[in-house]
């Protein structure tokens, strides 16, 4: 009996089935979706959609002779916002770190000092920022060091809480057999901390940065909104549409935007140079 011929697959199929369309189609599509949005954008499309005026939500080309005019006053804002989101988010990675390390190490204790590093991740920046202002406001006679420090540790704790939580999964959640291995060869705790579980939440650090990092750049905007130095992407978008500098407004906005989308590409581009083999 002669065999049944398998039908060949649909290019559809083939398509869904290859890693290299779909890591592909990850990059095409997104950037597909924003050249749309730019083109109804330009065209007035969205004006009308949204009954509005090239006055209050200017056009592309617009918003882009501002950006290039205003280009030096900008980048002295994109630096003031970057100092307190980097900052922020390597002191906030340490400390959301330690805190998980010593959770797993001492879990009656350490769950609960998660539980409260972790309820930060639920305050609002609009909240936490100006409460913050207030207990910063001894630190320095200088209003440019006091707002400083108050929008580094509202980024802190936002990336502290990140960290924590999941960190602390990659510290516990271990194959089955792994530390009945380490126990067979009567590891001691620190030993299979370092040997073990260190390594095991490593690809968790980057699950926790890919939330941390745009999180940190728009928790530092935010906060910029409150501080008391005027100084910063955020705080120049609030002055510009106080002042109803709309075209300005969305310089700094879209500066908000890009700094964001670059940040977390060089954060893949790191990681899928970091773990390439790591496993």
């Amino acid at each position: 009996m002669a065999q049944k011929r398998k039908r060949p697959k649909s290019l559809y199929r083939r398509m869904k089935d290859s890693a290299q369309v779909q890591a592909a189609l990850t990059v095409i599509l997104p950037v597909l979706l924003g050249i749309v949005i730019i083109a109804l954008w330009q065209t007035q499309v969205l004006h009308h959609w949204f009954k509005t005026d090239t006055f209050t939500l200017p056009l592309i080309t617009r918003i882009g002779k501002i950006f290039l005019e205003n280009f030096g006053k900008i980048k002295g804002n994109i630096a003031a916002t970057m100092i307190v989101a980097v900052v922020g988010l390597a002191l906030g990675s340490v400390l959301g770190y330690a805190v998980a390390i010593l959770a797993a190490m001492f879990p009656r204790v350490g769950k609960g000092g998660l539980s409260v590093v972790g309820a930060f991740a639920s305050i609002p920046v609009v909240a936490l920022a100006p409460v913050m202002n207030n207990w910063t406001k001894d630190v320095s006679t200088e209003a440019s060091t006091r707002s400083m420090v108050a929008k580094i540790l509202v980024v802190m704790l936002i990336a502290a809480a990140n960290m924590s939580l999941n960190a602390y999964r990659g510290l516990t959640e271990l194959k089955p057999y792994a530390k009945d291995l380490m126990a067979t060869y009567a590891a001691k705790r620190h030993t299979t901390l370092i040997k073990l579980q260190l390594p095991n939440s490593v690809p968790y650090i980057f699950v926790a940065l890919k939330v941390s990092v745009p999180a940190s750049i728009m928790t530092a905007i935010v906060s910029e909104y409150f501080a008391e130095y005027i100084t910063g992407v955020g705080r120049q978008i609030r002055e510009n549409i106080v002042l109803a500098q709309y075209p300005t407004a969305w310089a700094y906005i879209a500066t908000a935007c890009m700094l964001g989308i670059v940040s977390y590409v060089i954060l893949m581009i790191v990681q899928s140079i970091l773990l390439r083999k790591y496993h």
